[in-house]
C-alpha cells in the first residue's frame, strides 16, 4: 500500500499507520547484519510461532528486542539461557500495528560465553570422573560455630546473618569477607575458606554470593576453588546466585541452597520449632514413665496377691495329694478286703495261706472286719 500524506493547506500530515508503514518499508531495505549482545528475557512457548528475547549490551545496558521463528530456533539446538552472549544475524523491522521496533533474526551463534560454557562442561566431566562431586556429608544439627565466606558488602551476607540470628539466636558466626568477583576472587575465596575451616569449633561453612551475570559467577566454577570445597575438612553449603545458577562449587559442596537465605535455614534449626519438639518429647517421656510405673505397680500388686494366696494354695495342694495317697492306701489295705467279707487266718502268729499248713485239732486265730475269734481245725 502506497504511503501518502494528507494535505492541510501547505502542510503534509501522515497518519500513524502511514508513518509506521513508511518506516517499516524503509527498514526492510536495510541489509542483514550481525549484532552482538547478551540474551535476557528469553520467552518460548510451544503454542507460539516465534521465540522472543532481548539482546542487551553489557557495557551500557542498551537493549534490542529480537524475534526468531520457533522452528528455526529449535533447529539451531542452542539451548540458550539468560546471560549468554551471542551473535545474531538478521535485519531490523517495525511491527506496524504497535510501532514496535525489533530485529527479525535468521541465525544465532554463541560468542564469548559459549566458549566458557564448553570449557566448564569439559571441566565438569573431568571432575565428575575423578569423583570430586561424590562426597556428601551430613550437616550438624547444632553447629558450635558457623563459618561464612562472602563478599565484604554483599546483600548475601546480610541475608545469612539475619536469618541465622532470627532462627537460632544462640548461634556463633565467624565471617570471612573476601573477593567474590573478578580475576582474584577464586584465590581469595580459597584462602578465606581455609582460614575459616582452621578456626576453632567451626562445624560448617557457608559459601555465599548473591545473583549476578554469568561472568560474575565464573570464579565459583574455578577448578581450584571447586577442589578446595570438595576437600574441605568441614561440611560446606554453597549458596551462590539464584535458583537457576549452578556453578561447579554447588556440585562439589556437601549441600546446595538456592539462595543465601535458604542456606541459613539449612545450617541452623528454628529455635521455636526446636523448643516445641523438646516439649513434645518431654511430654512423651513423662507419659511413657507414667505408663511404665503403672504397669510395674499392677505387676507388683498381682505378684503380691499371688504371694498372699500361695500358702493356702500350697496347703490345699498338699491336702489333696495326701487324701489321694490315703485313698490309695485304703484301697490297698487288707482291712478293706475284710470289709468285703473276707477273713485273715493265723496259726502261731503266721498267716495261713494253705490248708496243708494246719493239722486237724490245731487251734487257729480268725480275724474278720469287726474283730477276732479262735477256732479249731477239724
Amino acid at each position: 500500500m502506497k504511503v501518502e500524506a494528507i494535505q492541510y493547506g501547505d502542510r503534509k500530515v501522515y497518519t500513524v499507520a502511514s508513518f509506521n508503514r513508511g518506516v517499516a518499508d524503509w527498514l526492510s531495505r536495510l541489509p542483514t547484519i550481525w549484532v552482538e549482545g547478551e540474551v535476557t528475557e528469553l520467552r518460548r512457548n510451544v503454542r507460539w510461532q516465534s521465540v522472543f528475547f532481548t539482546l542487551k549490551d553489557p557495557s551500557d545496558g542498551a537493549c534490542l528486542g529480537v524475534t526468531i521463528a520457533r522452528s528455526r530456533f529449535d533447529a539451531l539446538r542452542l539451548d540458550l539461557a539468560d546471560g549468554e552472549r551471542v551473535h545474531v544475524f538478521g535485519r531490523p523491522e517495525l511491527f506496524e500495528a504497535k510501532g514496535d521496533f525489533r530485529m527479525r533474526v535468521l541465525s544465532i551463534e554463541r560468542f564469548g560465553l559459549g566458549d566458557h560454557l564448553a570449557a566448564l562442561e569439559r571441566l565438569k566431566k573431568k571432575l565428575a570422573a575423578e569423583g570430586v562431586f561424590e562426597r556428601k556429608r551430613a550437616l550438624p544439627l547444632l553447629p558450635r560455630r558457623i563459618g561464612l565466606v562472602t563478599g565484604n558488602d554483599a546483600a548475601a551476607k546480610r541475608d545469612v546473618l539475619t536469618t541465622i540470628t532470627a532462627r537460632f539466636p544462640a548461634a556463633q558466626i565467624l565471617v570471612a569477607e573476601t573477593y567474590v568477583q573478578g580475576p582474584f576472587a577464586a584465590t581469595a575465596m580459597i584462602d578465606a575458606l581455609r582460614e575459616v575451616c582452621a578456626a576453632p569449633e567451626v562445624d560448617v561453612v557457608v559459601l555465599a554470593r548473591g545473583g549476578g551475570s554469568f561472568e560474575d559467577l565464573l570464579p565459583f566454577s574455578d577448578e581450584r576453588l571447586v577442589r578446595a570445597v570438595a576437600s574441605s575438612p568441614v561440611p560446606v553449603v554453597s549458596a551462590v546466585g539464584h535458583e537457576q545458577d549452578t556453578p561447579l562449587c554447588d556440585l562439589a559442596a556437601d549441600a546446595r541452597a538456592s539462595t543465601p537465605t535458604a542456606a541459613a535455614r539449612l545450617v541452623v534449626p528454628d529455635s521455636a520449632e526446636l523448643l516445641q519438639r523438646l516439649d513434645r518429647a518431654r511430654g512423651a517421656l513423662a507419659r511413657g514413665a507414667r505408663v511404665v510405673v503403672e504397669r510395674r505397680r499392677q505387676r507388683v500388686e498381682h505378684t503380691h496377691e499371688r504371694l498372699r494366696r500361695a500358702p493356702a494354695l500350697a496347703v490345699e495342694r498338699k491336702r489333696a495329694r495326701l487324701e489321694h495317697c490315703a485313698g490309695r492306701l485304703r484301697a490297698l489295705s487288707p482291712r478293706a478286703t475284710l470289709q468285703r467279707g473276707y477273713a485273715i487266718v493265723r496259726s502261731d502268729d503266721e498267716i495261713v495261706r494253705s490248708a496243708d499248713a494246719v493239722a486237724s485239732g490245731e487251734t487257729i486265730d480268725v480275724e474278720v472286719a469287726d474283730g477276732r475269734f479262735g477256732a479249731r481245725v477239724e
